[in-house]
């Protein structure tokens, strides 16, 4: 789909340059895919929420010290 947008020059190298793109397209296209990406993982996230049951570094030490 072909859509003109007026975007920061400063704003576009950036994202050129993170996403190593060759050209424009490529890249606002990687950020727009990297963004919608980043919003389904945190979806994700809040619906399985967190787990207090996780090991501590320490405990995961000893454990391995035992085995």
């Amino acid at each position: 789909m072909k859509t003109t947008v007026d975007l920061p020059e400063k704003e576009l190298a950036e994202a050129i340059r993170h996403t190593g793109a060759k050209t424009k397209t490529e890249a606002v296209s990687r950020a727009v895919a990297d963004f919608n990406r980043r919003q389904r993982l945190g979806r994700l996230a809040d619906r399985l929420g967190t787990c207090s049951d996780v090991m501590t570094k320490d405990e995961l030490a000893r454990l391995r010290a035992d085995g």
